[in-house]
């Protein structure tokens, strides 16, 4: 167990920042690690299905995670995408998959099974992707995210109906016995999770131990998910179902919090075990039909999403991506495979083939999305919006740069009744404050012909709050060189910053940080115990040395030998400055405030 863990910790410490590295995601990074320590690469490890069905608990508390999240407002927020997008996502890739099942010799019963089986896609892939991508918040990201919550859903009465379509010659009361029995492990879920869980929850949180409270988070979703295997269901669905019933529990962001680490180890053994499980042997007796099969089912799929997408209402940028993440198999699969074979629905080797061409797909995702995303930049390259027409009336002031720092100049100056013209780059953040009846414009502020047309002849000052410190320094020069009767009152990220503002005779610089350092660290002192006034002293004397080094410092006379030596003299004259001050507050007090400040 010990070599066997030595082996999957290098194996992703290796495979999974290469992969990162070229910007395939770390899924492709785990299924690469799994193939070449699996059995059918070096064979580091052998025993691939007992930890598949350990690591699938990386699943099981991803899904549990994803259930807590949708309590049942936010799930009816967005049920179009979940219940309208889902169903018809299912509908047509179940449709097209099963009619390609019938026409290599499936029967229907096996044709449905699988074709419903693989139009599930996988949650664990997409959901890593879009979060490493940024896009799950995007239009696509939600169509997306809401359709594989219908998967997840959706699995569960597929499951359930696999016995019903039994060909084994089985008695229909057997059949129906099973189905009885998923229906039944799913309303013990029901029960226990409404109304059995909160007691216990709470009675946890009262031991005021944080470790037993995390040991029965553990224990309630590993024992779901142990009963709904016991009815033969996918543990990940119960785990799935337990989560939304907790959603509206006070406990919900405590689960969240401690299930997460185990999540996020247990999520990239099962990419390592999905690789390891993959079958190169039976690839090598079949390999034609095999390529052809995962070529087709990929294909089939992503020309079904495409057909849905515009639909669904995903912007048309983004279809591409939205078809490429959504084409493989799902982790799911496997298990609707395994239940289909049991039941003989599925034929022959057809679930090996089957598991191999999902387990494939997997595989093929990262790489698809990457092509997809470089053919949607290619088809519809981003357009650089245009400069707003600028009719600012005339005003004494303009702004460049209207984020945090900005803001806070501009707010000042409006409530004081002044007027100032805004100039800001970024657009999400124009519309936002054009809606609190901000007057701002889109555009370049170091453009010239923008700022002639924002007054600059006219005004009075100018304040360069720009967050970036070369468009910052670069718009001071444009304004010393065309309208030098300007104050420019300036934004320094950093004393580097600061040096070079000075160097171009910029007087009015802010640090913008400093000042509200600061004025925390003198209120730790206060809340340390030092008289308020001595506080606001050491701040105020603090704030002297230190604008003095740095007047000091920023002489282009000196050089670093002269700079490194000044500072160090600064900072020990600083030190003794507070000594003495400590000394002389001891001495009238008779020592009290050493006595106060422990």
């Amino acid at each position: 167990m010990l070599v066997d863990a030595i082996v999957y910790l290098g194996a992703t410490v290796v495979f999974v920042p290469v992969a990162s590295r070229f910007k395939l995601g770390s899924v492709l990074g785990y299924l690469a690690a799994g193939c070449v320590i699996g059995p059918s690469g070096f064979g580091f490890v052998s025993d691939v299905d007992s930890i598949l069905h350990f690591a699938e608990f990386g699943v099981v508390l991803m899904l549990f995670l994803i259930g807590l999240e949708l309590d049942p407002s936010r799930l009816w927020a967005i049920r179009k995408s979940v219940f309208g997008g889902g169903a018809i996502q299912m509908a047509v890739c179940g449709a097209v998959l099963a009619v390609a099942g019938l026409a290599v010799g499936l029967s229907w019963r096996g044709a449905l099974v699988a074709g419903l089986a693989a139009a599930l896609s996988s949650t664990a892939i997409a959901v890593q992707t879009m979060r490493e991508r940024g896009v799950l918040g995007s239009p696509m990201g939600k169509v997306s995210f809401g359709i594989l919550l219908f998967q997840d859903v959706a699995a569960i009465p597929l499951v359930a109906v696999i016995p019903l379509l039994s060909s084994d010659g089985g008695s229909e009361g057997l059949r129906f016995a099973g189905f009885a029995k998923v229906i039944a492990a799913i309303a013990a879920v029901v029960i226990v999770g409404r109304y059995a869980t909160q007691p216990l929850l709470r009675a946890m949180a009262k031991t005021n131990l944080r470790e037993v409270f995390t040991a029965f988070a553990l224990f309630l979703v590993v024992g779901i998910a142990h009963v709904m295997a016991l009815a033969g269901i996918s543990m990940a669905l119960g785990a799935f179902l337990a989560g939304v019933l907790l959603a509206s529990s006070e406990y919900r962001r405590a689960l969240e919090t401690d299930i997460e680490p185990f999540k996020g180890l247990l999520m990239g053994l099962f990419f390592i075990a999905v690789g390891m499980s993959i079958d190169f042997g039976l690839l090598a007796r079949q390999p034609v039909f095999l390529v052809l099969l995962v070529l087709v089912f990929v294909a089939l799929k992503t020309a079904a999403l495409l057909a849905v997408a515009g639909p669904l209402g995903v912007p048309k940028e983004t279809r591409a991506t939205f078809a490429a993440l959504l084409s493989q198999g799902g982790e799911f699969a496997f298990v609707v495979f395994g239940i289909a074979r049991t039941a003989h629905v599925l034929p022959g080797d057809w679930d090996k083939r089957l598991t191999l061409a999902v387990a494939l797909s997997m595989a093929l995702t990262p790489p698809m999305v990457l092509a997809a995303a470089a053919l949607e930049a290619r088809l519809f390259p981003p357009k650089a919006r245009e400069a707003d027409v600028i009719d600012a009336e005339e005003a004494p002031v303009i702004i460049a740069g209207f984020g945090r720092f900005g803001q806070i100049v501009g707010r000042l100056l409006f409530a004081s009744g002044l007027k100032a013209t805004v100039l800001d780059f970024d657009p999400d953040q124009i519309e936002v404050l054009r809606r609190f009846g901000f007057r701002i414009f889109y555009g370049d502020a170091t453009r010239l012909d923008l700022l002639q047309a924002a007054g600059a002849a006219q005004a009075r000052v100018m304040i360069d709050a720009i967050d970036d410190v070369d468009a910052n320094l670069r718009l001071v020069d444009i304004v010393r060189q065309h309208f030098p009767h300007l104050t420019i009152v300036a934004r320094a990220r950093n004393v580097g910053h600061l040096y070079e503002l000075r160097k171009r005779k910029v007087d009015l610089v802010d640090r913008e940080l400093f000042e509200s350092a600061l004025s925390a660290g003198r209120r730790a002192l206060e809340a340390l115990g030092v008289r308020p006034h001595e506080a606001y002293e050491r701040a105020a004397s603090f704030r002297r040395h230190n604008l003095a080094l740095l007047e000091s410092l920023g002489s282009e006379a000196l050089g670093e030998e002269q700079r490194t030596a000044r500072a160090r003299a600064a900072r020990d004259e600083l030190e003794r400055q507070f000594q003495m001050d400590r000394d002389e507050i001891e001495r009238l007090e008779g020592g009290d405030w050493q006595a106060e400040r422990e």
